[in-house]
Formats: C-alpha cells, sequence, structure tokens
C-alpha cells in the first residue's frame, strides 16, 4: 500500500499499524485519524533539507491552518519547527499548548485589533503585513505596549503556478499581498519604514498550493531576492530575512507526482545562492512553510456506510455517515481522494461508487464515479490523505457533531479531540 497504511492477515486496513476497524469501534465513526509517526517524519524531511541547504541559516514554519489544535502543536514544538498562525483562534490554540511565541508568524489579510493585541501583548516573533492599512494598526498597537515589533511584507510576486484559480496566490490579480509589478510594493516599503515600533525584517509570498513543479519556486526566489535587494538599495535599509511560503505538492492520487521535499528545498537554494552572487549581497535568513505536505498524507477519514442505491446506467450512491461538514473539499473545488473500504482493503476495487454523505445537500459528495470493493451496509470507508483541510474547515452543518481526533504513534492510538455533542453544538446558544 501507499503512504503510511499496510493490509492485515484480515484484509483490514491498518492506519500506522492499528487496525482501522478496531479504531472506528473504539472511537465511532466519522473519525479523523492522524499517524503521528508519519506527521513527525515529514517535519524532519523538511527541517534537515533546511538545515543542511541553509547551513541552519533558516526555519520551517508549520502552516497550522492546514491543521490546528492543541496535540498537533506540540508535536511540531518537539520537532523544532515554528508556527504560523492567520487568526487569533490559531494563535490562541498555540498559547494554549504552551508553543514558544518567538516561534511564531501571525499571517492574514485582514487580522482585527483584538487579534494583534492578543499577539503583542503574547510576544509573537513575526507577522506577515499584508497591507499598509495593517502595518497602520499594529504601529500603533506595539507604541501603546511600549514594543517594537519584527514583521515582513507579504508581496505578490506575480509567480503563475499553474494550479487550481481558488488556490493561486501569487498572481497580481490576488486579495492577498502588495503586486511588486506596478510599483506598490516598493512604495509601501517606504512607508512602513518610517514606523517607529515596526521593525521591517523582510519580505513574504506565497504562490499557491499543490505544486508539483520546480520552476515556479525557482522563479518566484528569483524574483523576490532581487526585490529585497532592489528595495534595500532604494531606501538604504537592511531587510535580511526571505520567507518564501510553502505550496508543495502531495500524492492524493495516483496522477499526482509530487517532487521529492528535499529537491524543491535544494533546487530553491542553488537559485538564491546564483542570486545572491550576481547581486553581492549576503543570503538572507530564509523561511518555509509547509503545511499540507506534513500533516495530509498521515490524515485518514472513517465512516461507516449506510444505504446504497443503485440506479441503473446512471450511478451507485454509497451513502456515509459523515459528508461535507468534515470534508467540504470535493464540494468546494472537486479535490480528489483515494478510497478504501477498510474491512475489504485485500479485494479487488471493481465497484463503481459515488460517495454521498448525509446534508440535505445534493452536492454533498465526498468522491464520484470512484472504484472501491463492493460495499454492504456497516462497512467501514476510509478517505485517505485527509489530514490537511479537513477537519479545520469542519463545519456544524446540520447541526452535526464533528468527529473526534484520534493520533498514533509508535503503534499506539490515543484521543487528542473530543466528539462534539449536541450540548457542545447548541452551548452559545441564548
Amino acid at each position: 500500500m501507499l503512504r503510511n497504511y499496510t493490509v492485515n492477515a484480515k484484509g483490514h486496513l491498518e492506519i500506522g499499524g492499528i487496525d482501522s476497524t478496531e479504531l472506528a469501534k473504539t472511537y465511532g465513526t466519522p473519525l479523523y485519524v492522524v499517524d503521528e509517526d508519519l506527521v513527525r517524519k515529514n517535519c524532519r524531511i523538511f527541517k534537515r533539507a533546511i538545515d543542511s541547504n541553509y547551513d541552519g541559516n533558516g526555519m520551517v514554519f508549520y502552516a497550522s491552518k492546514a491543521f490546528c489544535i492543541k496535540e498537533m502543536c506540540r508535536v511540531i514544538d518537539s520537532e523544532g519547527l515554528g508556527m504560523d498562525v492567520v487568526s487569533g483562534g490559531e494563535l490562541y490554540t498555540a498559547i494554549q499548548a504552551g508553543f514558544p511565541m518567538e516561534k511564531v508568524i501571525f499571517h492574514g489579510n485582514f487580522k482585527t485589533d483584538p487579534e494583534l493585541e492578543m499577539a503583542v501583548k503574547a510576544n509573537v516573533g513575526r507577522y506577515v503585513l499584508d497591507n499598509l492599512y495593517e502595518a497602520e494598526r499594529l504601529n500603533k498597537i506595539a507604541e501603546k505596549y511600549n514594543k517594537k515589533v519584527k514583521a515582513l511584507l507579504r508581496v505578490s510576486p506575480g509567480t503563475d503556478a499553474h494550479t487550481h484559480d481558488f488556490i493561486l496566490t501569487g498572481k497580481i490579480d490576488s486579495k492577498f499581498g502588495t503586486p511588486i509589478e506596478n510599483g506598490s510594493a516598493l512604495k509601501v516599503i517606504g512607508e512602513i519604514i518610517k514606523y517607529k515600533n515596526i521593525n521591517l525584517a523582510g519580505l513574504h509570498c506565497h504562490i499557491g498550493s499543490q505544486i508539483f513543479e520546480l520552476e515556479p519556486f525557482n522563479y518566484t526566489a528569483k524574483v523576490m531576492l532581487n526585490f529585497l535587494a532592489d528595495a534595500n538599495e532604494e531606501y538604504n535599509i537592511n531587510m535580511n530575512e526571505l520567507n518564501l511560503g510553502g505550496g508543495f505538492g502531495i500524492k492524493y492520487i495516483d496522477e499526482h507526482t509530487p517532487v521529492p521535499y528535499e529537491k524543491y528545498m535544494e533546487s530553491v537554494a542553488k537559485t538564491i545562492d546564483e542570486v545572491c552572487k550576481v547581486r553581492k549581497i549576503d543570503r538572507p535568513y530564509i523561511m518555509m512553510e509547509p503545511g499540507r505536505s506534513i500533516v495530509a498524507a498521515a490524515g485518514t477519514t472513517l465512516y461507516t456506510v449506510g444505504a446504497i442505491k443503485e440506479i441503473e446506467n446512471v450511478r451507485n450512491y454509497v451513502t456515509i455517515d459523515g459528508g461535507m461538514p468534515d470534508n467540504p473539499r470535493y464540494a468546494l473545488y472537486g479535490a480528489p481522494y483515494d478510497i478504501i473500504v477498510a474491512n475489504k482493503a485485500d479485494k479487488e476495487p471493481d465497484y463503481t461508487a459515488t460517495i454521498a454523505g448525509r446534508c440535505c445537500e445534493s452536492g454533498d459528495l465526498i468522491q464520484e464515479h470512484i472504484k472501491i470493493a463492493k460495499p454492504q451496509p456497516g462497512d467501514i470507508i476510509a478517505v485517505l490523505d485527509t489530514g490537511a483541510y479537513n477537519y479545520s474547515m469542519a463545519s456544524n452543518y446540520n447541526r452535526l457533531p464533528k468527529p473526534a481526533v484520534v493520533f498514533i504513534k509508535e503503534g499506539q492510538a490515543r484521543l487528542t479531540v473530543k466528539r462534539e455533542s449536541y450540548e457542545d453544538i447548541t452551548r452559545n446558544d441564548i
């Protein structure tokens, strides 16, 4: 099997060495399962790559929007990575988990004043400024608390990363960042450096997600480093940090062919060294922000099969006890997934199924026309590679409780998020 999966003697899918049907029986379904060993392995790949290619002059920051719970924060901290957060909720989770604030980057294209106050009081290490309005507000809040904060300006490098339009964030037409090519970014830098309570330390960009090519990253590194050098010369300043974001693709299905993560790092490092040599500048402190590529393949969602509706010459609907509230990605943008009948993992996938969620929405589907072993009511369905943007995007649509989360480490399972109750759903109602 691919990824972190095996099939045991019973023909059942095992996740991290544990029978998935036993996990479903113990913890119920729907259930998010995270293979912690694989998460840690991916963390170490990225950390080793940035340490070796940048002589330790850099850091990997886990993009917590992919999957953010207290236990994930603790795992990331123990592996020596930093963390980027994009909201007060993610920041609060990191604080509650005891994550070191000096290793946190605060992102987002609209941080509210209460969120900025929380961050300043917590001594967050870096802020990624999306625009001048945000810089003005951050400066006032930092002044209020008599602090000088470190910031990076998010810019749009104009890179087309050949990915889905909804997850393209590096082009000039984007809600994120300030464009380089029309001169806006240079002007904004000139204004930010006037603020007494902000130390503009460098630049940030992010060109998209699920990128399977090296060239967009190399091109972006070249553009960003040249712009950093130009801005330093223009204003006689010394920005010396460069955050190149993330977007490294993962293999959701066989057609996906991601480049090994180490190759991304190695290739971009070579580009950076070439530009530094031409521009006669020192290599800046380099930051990367992988999120999905650390956790996506480590996650599996387990469901129980309900009714099966076979419409002759049309399709076969296999109903499950979850759906778009716990995985909205297919409904949003047709995200592909491999799916296995967990208690028939050794059987030939010869049945064409559309996996239908339980919500009152015709678009509540997980996959369409996918080959699986022929299921029966009560079987356990495993949707693979759901570690990223499933739990983090989950909702209570139709007033459905959010699933529990279980971590597996060295063949042992432990509950890390309790299943929501109906009481939890109505807790804030008045």
